[in-house]
């Protein structure tokens, strides 16, 4: 793939003022049209030491409104971004709606340098591609543009701008030792970088290879092939918005093909108070005993709560949290997203709350919303909830892989139950702030959401996260339920990394 570069390509001065002029009045236009059509386009600039890809930038950006665009310079995590899955950090660093970010070196370090230095085992490598084809993936569907460039010098020009970058005194503290690194092992690197291309350039992030010994051919080549991706993304989402969607009606009951896993739960499941208690009160001392094993060890667990309005999540997390050290758990509740949230792809704002090793996260409401509230209530179109399952299963695939325990659980209530527990907070001046005429609505539409339940357990229900549902109209037996689930789930844990 590299071998078949030109690189004695060339570009005379007069010819690229011309069409370097002519581009970045292209590119100045469309930054305005993607902010008015809420595109986020994601820039990748990737390339061997010394190709030029920071004067491309600058030339880029000096053209453009700074306060459309960000750059973010990726160097080697820090010790607070080892605490989390790699791909965490750029969650944080993705553009909002409308407005363009650069990546000056980006997730694409895992797959070169750090595997070039041997920082990360050669075994990781396919996880590693996998997660940035889905980051990727899901990213585009959800509307970005996305466009990569590898800057390809031959071994000979990066000897040559090494050694000039280091006698000249204002050039020098660029060059890294990894630079020369670089230079000396260049057939080898060459072999990653190839790799990595091969399993990376896909149809919705493909990779331009760009010629960069001749800087101003490199210049234009990727100011052109920038424009023609944005075009591209404004000319398909203008084409959307003209396409009449036929919404499928909302199914009110489960085919009898589908499994019910809502009707199989033994709601009659009940604890006495003592043995309540007793239980409980073992099960408390249990996890608190294991919360400084989490700490040493740095595993980060995930605890999160979906169920029925009234079903005891609340409840059920007080209990979870009530001895352990305020210090190493945090719980996170969520409702609709806000107006900064709503700016980025629905997972963004969870990759924002998830632990890092050595903590426990707990969520009051998840990701989960998007195929059900959101499905339900119509706030998400069908594509986008059918979608999201797949989506749902990359993202906890990525955190199990990288030694988190998810902990998943469901608390189910007949809906008598729930009617007794509403009417029981509307006559209790105490809790009436609980319920909500939202409340009562969405108990209104009790069928749709049984419906969205089942279907999401099934499609979610995997082993290295699967569901645990809770019989939930005893709040005794649930409390105990969860407690003893994350305290198994955690010792398992423990067991595989040989610390229980």
């Amino acid at each position: 793939m590299l071998d078949a570069l030109d690189l004695s390509l060339k570009l005379d001065k007069e010819s690229y003022k011309e069409q370097l002029e002519d581009l970045m009045r292209q590119l100045r236009s469309l930054q305005q049209s993607c902010w008015e059509e809420k595109i986020p386009v994601i820039i990748v600039l990737e390339g061997w030491a010394a190709a030029g890809k920071g004067t491309l930038l600058k030339k880029i950006v000096n053209y453009m409104d700074p306060r459309g665009f960000s750059v973010n310079p990726i160097f080697a995590a820090n010790e607070q971004e080892r605490m989390y899955p790699f791909l965490w950090r750029f969650w944080q660093k993705l553009p909002p709606k409308g407005s363009l970010g650069f990546f000056y070196h980006s997730w694409y370090t895992n797959c070169l340098e750090e595997r070039l230095f041997s920082r990360i085992p050669a075994v990781h490598v396919p996880l590693v591609m996998r997660d940035i084809n889905a980051f990727e993936r899901q990213l585009v569907e959800d509307g970005a543009a996305i466009a990569k460039f590898w800057v390809h010098i031959s071994q000979k020009e990066l000897k040559k701008r090494l050694k000039k970058y280091e006698a000249d005194e204002l050039e020098m503290w660029r060059v890294r030792p990894e630079d020369w690194q670089q230079e000396k092992r260049y057939q080898e690197y060459s072999a990653l970088v190839e790799e990595m291309l091969t399993y990376t350039s896909t149809g919705y992030g493909p990779w331009t290879l760009v010629e960069g010994d001749c800087e101003r051919w490199s210049r234009v080549k990727v100011l052109s092939q920038l424009v023609a991706v944005i075009v591209q993304a404004l000319d398909q989402k203008r084409a959307r918005a003209n396409v009449k969607i036929e919404l499928s009606p909302p199914q009110k009951e489960l085919l009898p093909t589908e499994p019910n896993f809502l009707a199989k739960v033994d709601l009659s499941a009940q604890l006495s108070k003592d043995d309540y208690r007793q239980r409980l009160r073992d099960s408390q001392i249990e996890l608190r005993k294991l919360q400084a094993k989490i700490y040493q060890e740095k595993v980060p667990v995930i605890a999160l709560f979906e169920g029925w309005d009234a079903a005891g999540k609340g409840g059920a997390i007080k209990r979870l949290t009530d001895t352990l050290d305020p210090r190493s758990y945090q719980v996170n509740t969520f409702a609709a997203p806000t107006e900064e949230e709503a700016q980025f792809h629905y997972l963004w704002r969870f990759w924002r709350r998830i632990p890092p090793g050595g903590k426990i996260g707990i969520f009051d409401r998840s990701w989960y919303g998007r195929v059900m509230v959101e499905r339900v209530e119509g706030f998400a179109r069908e594509k986008e909830w059918l979608r999201a399952y797949r989506e749902i299963n990359e993202f906890e695939a990525e955190l199990t892989a990288e030694g988190y325990v998810v902990v998943k659980f469901f608390l189910h209530i007949s809906p008598e139950e729930q009617l007794a527990r509403f009417e029981e907070r509307q006559n209790n001046p105490f809790k009436q702030y609980k319920l909500t005429d939202e409340d009562w609505r969405n108990r209104e539409k009790w069928p749709l959401y049984d419906v969205a339940v089942n279907q999401m357990i099934a499609r979610t229900n995997t082993p290295a996260a699967p569901w645990t549902v809770v019989p939930a109209n005893d709040k005794y037996f649930a409390r105990v339920q969860v407690i003893q689930t994350v305290v198994e789930a955690v010792k398992m844990e423990l067991k595989r990394r040989g610390k229980d």
